[in-house]
């Protein structure tokens, strides 16, 4: 059992109080809906709340576990997804009125697990419009708890500020450019982007199909851990939901041996792309895995702009495509900066399609070339340190925001590889740093494994935002 107050705790430190009675799924939901009516007002993370849809499932969690009948470590806890995710019973608006009020007829895959595993789903979380880069103008945007000046990260912001604030245990995103790992940055939480194809993509709305990525954002990587497997796996009704097993990634978590493992940095890279005091967050970094016996080499990353035009390129070809039953027939009721998208990925060329995929047969051969001799990377999760709005409204429009912002974060879903992100720090303005583990496909494991190791030596997860009420 946690010292932490029960709103703050790790769901993966109360599964023995849930199995003794000690805890009730119907307490803690209790606990959860009270924080999101206190404070959500503040921190507009929820597109939508499901009070009976909750007590109605942590009622049967409390009653199969009364019984022996215990399906896991999410049983009868409170989560939240983010409003991506197919629904049949809490509304699903995609961020958008344009897809305000459908009637959802099936549920999407990874929400289907969460539920068979027992978890409580409290409502849905707020996101930008289409899963893309800024909210709906009918859309408050979510607020960082730490700091209201300061930026949230994209699409998944209000699942970053759900798990951070202590409005939801741990909750689902989504990532194509960064919209896990950019919130989680800017939170101070866990995510983890896994392998493309290890999560199924089923029932969940689609920026652009190739670069969409499914996974957990949570407290702690043991969390964050037991999410991940939860949701993934095999999919009959996404063909690109990979047959590769399950590992068991909780179990991972919790070994903590990163005796002996091979860490790659380039830290001219590192250098080039990011401000002097997120360099000094990645050497502290560098300074606790020597201390568990990690051994760190030089290598050299290979120059992502190339890639990172070209994934705009797709993720704008791949959009336009994903709308084309609503764009431009309901022009009007889109956001600015969507139609933007939208419009280039209607003019897009064959040959600039063309460009962009061998760009990125390029960039993910040489990302191959580069593992060869390393078991892990470490990188930032982004390039300052809790960037302002003022700062992020600075960067221009696309695809300058993409190369400014997510050098770290958008190579990754080019090629697919998993990452996880933790917070190693805080800002000189108290906003949360974060940085990557970065590994082969489906080494979600070993991610895990440095992710819980290096949380042993650290407390950083454990840090939290006061809030107003």
């Amino acid at each position: 059992m946690t010292d932490e107050p029960l709103w703050s705790a790790e769901f993966t430190q109360l599964g023995e109080a849930m199995r003794s009675g000690a805890i009730s799924s119907v307490a803690l939901t209790e606990l959860m809906l009270e924080r999101i009516a206190t404070h959500d007002g503040d921190l507009h993370s929820y597109a939508a709340v499901a009070p009976d849809v909750a007590l109605a499932a942590a009622h049967k969690a409390d009653a199969e576990i009364e019984v022996g009948n215990w399906r896991g470590p999410l049983h009868g806890i409170p989560l939240a997804v983010k409003d991506a995710f197919a629904t049949v019973d809490i509304p699903t608006g995609f961020g958008s009125p344009v897809f305000a009020g459908q009637e959802i007829v099936e549920e999407s895959t990874a929400t289907a697990r969460l539920r068979a595993a027992g978890a409580v789903m409290l409502g849905k979380l707020t996101l930008t419009e289409g899963v893309y880069a800024d909210h709906h103008p009918s859309i408050v945007p979510p607020i960082n708890p730490f700091g209201a000046a300061h930026w949230t990260g994209t699409s998944s912001s209000g699942s970053g500020v759900a798990v951070t604030s202590g409005l939801a245990y741990a909750t689902l995103g989504t990532d194509t450019g960064g919209s896990i790992r950019l919130p989680s940055s800017c939170c101070g939480v866990v995510g983890i982007k896994p392998t493309w194809g290890r999560v199924s993509r089923h029932g969940v709305f689609p920026l652009a199909n190739s670069l969409d990525h499914v996974g957990p954002m949570a407290r702690s990587v043991a969390d964050a851990a037991a999410l991940l497997g939860a949701i993934a796996g095999p999919d009959t009704a996404d063909a690109t939901a990979v047959q590769v097993p399950v590992d068991d990634y909780l179990a991972a978590a919790l070994s903590a041996d990163v005796n002996g493992l091979t860490i790659g940095i380039d830290r001219a890279f590192i250098a080039s792309r990011a401000t002097d005091e997120v360099v000094a967050s990645i050497e502290a970094v560098v300074e606790v895995m020597r201390g568990l016996g990690a051994r760190f080499v030089d290598v050299s990353f290979p120059d992502p702009d190339a890639v990172l035009r070209g994934w705009a390129v797709q993720c704008a070809v791949e959009c336009a495509m994903a709308h084309e039953a609503t764009y431009p027939a309901r022009k009007g009721e889109y956001g600015e900066r969507m139609s933007a998208l939208l419009e280039r990925g209607r003019a897009h060329t064959a040959r600039d399609m063309a460009v962009a995929l061998e760009d990125r047969r390029e960039f993910n051969g040489r990302i191959a070339r580069m593992f060869a001799d390393i078991d892990l990377l470490m990188v930032p999760g982004l390039p300052v340190a809790g960037p302002s709005l003022e700062f992020m409204s600075s960067l221009g429009e696309d695809p300058a925001a993409i190369l400014a912002i997510g050098p770290f974060t958008a190579p990754f879903d080019v090629c697919g590889y998993p990452t996880i992100t933790m917070p190693c720090g805080e800002s000189t303005k108290g906003i949360p740093v974060g940085f990557q583990f970065v590994g082969r496909p489906f080494a979600e494991a070993l991610l895990c494994r440095a992710g819980g190791a290096y949380q042993t030596k650290t407390s950083f997860h454990r840090r939290r935002p006061t809030l107003r009420g």
